[in-house]
């Protein structure tokens, strides 16, 4: 009998396709990019790109913590893993603020920088907005290798697709995320936050302030940018 209740295999097809599309365009932009099917692949994937005896920083990412990659490097004992979004089990941060700035800005020389992306276009281009660009930053220049790690989810047709994507979808969960979890009440108070939408706000929290998109990467540092899709919704 047809379950017409699940439709997984449906979205593994409509996911790898647009993957594959994505895959092959982020390539031809000197970006190294493959296709995983699930959050599983895709720790082994990560994990193949580090090099044992780097150091390794990374970005906030739901998406890392997601496919485990996060206390991997956590439990190993390979690798030299700087964590400024190091956490206590009740969302605090372990580091004082002043703290893991010093640890955003020695990302520049580290090894290798893991993060997420708000978005990935069919024509290979990566869109990201942050509040205080630390994450953007690394990925631009400094670490010597960048693995950028995404859902099929964000996969979008174009950038204004993906900036839309980001102010009406991504940046509303996001803020609830910080002050549901981590205790930062002030982004609870964020309009969209408020509302679930974007109101284009000028509130001193903010945390769509810099708009980044990588179009490819320069011959230079051809592969620099390592992007890996993964086939599940993973995310925001």
């Amino acid at each position: 009998m047809v379950d017409e209740t699940d439709v997984g295999q449906e979205m593994k097809w409509f996911y790898e396709e647009r993957a594959k599309a994505a895959v092959a365009s982020l390539n031809r932009r000197n970006i190294n990019a493959q296709y995983v099917p699930s959050r599983q692949e895709a720790l082994s994937a990560v994990i193949e790109m580090i090099p044992e005896g780097a150091t390794v920083t990374r970005g906030d990412s739901i998406t890392l913590e997601q496919i485990g990659v996060i206390e991997e490097l956590r439990q190993s004992k390979q690798y030299k893993f700087n964590d400024p979004f190091a956490r206590t089990e009740d969302g605090h941060f372990v580091l004082d603020r002043e703290p893991r700035f010093k640890m955003h800005r020695e990302a520049f020389f580290a090894d290798v920088f893991l993060t997420g992306t708000n978005a990935v276009t069919l024509d290979g281009k990566l869109v990201s907005i942050d509040a205080l660009g630390n994450r953007v930053a690394a990925t631009i220049f400094g670490p010597e290798k960048v693995i950028v790690v995404a859902g099929a989810n964000k996969i979008v047709n174009d950038v204004t697709e993906a900036i839309e994507r980001v102010h009406q979808v991504a940046a509303p969960i996001n803020a609830q995320r910080h002050a549901l979890k981590h205790h930062h009440s002030e982004f609870g108070n964020l309009p969209c936050a408020k509302t679930g939408r974007c109101v284009n706000c000028n509130h001193e929290f903010k945390i769509c302030l810099i708009t980044v998109i990588i179009e490819g990467t320069f011959a230079w540092v051809k592969g620099r940018i390592n992007v890996v899709l993964v086939g599940e919704e993973l995310g925001l």
